[in-house]
């Protein structure tokens, strides 16, 4: 199963996310989500906004078009990416 799935207006992905790491970067699949290292800690929705930024310059898109739809605070997330096509999504996350 696909940690995304592909709708007309764009994807919507699955994340689990690992504050606190040494660098920002895709690290493969957890379970049935795209695992998301990241530096920033999880305080005050800070990781939140540094995932939002990750994905927007990783799939070169604007940051408005990439949107948190669930777990504000949780590792697990949900997020829309709206405009994107799903072979630039695979391209981008290289999995």
């Amino acid at each position: 199963m696909k940690p995304w799935s592909i709708h007309n207006d764009g994807a919507v992905v699955n994340v689990y996310v690992q504050p606190r790491a040494s660098k920002n970067e895709v690290a493969g699949i957890h379970g049935d989500a795209i695992k998301i290292r990241l530096t920033t800690p999880p305080v005050d929705g800070k990781a939140n906004k540094a995932l939002l930024a990750f994905f927007a310059k990783l799939l070169h898109v604007s940051k408005s078009s990439v949107s948190l739809q669930s777990g504000h605070q949780n590792r697990n997330k949900v997020i829309k990416i709206t405009g994107i096509k799903e072979e630039q999504l695979r391209t981008a996350l290289d999995i």
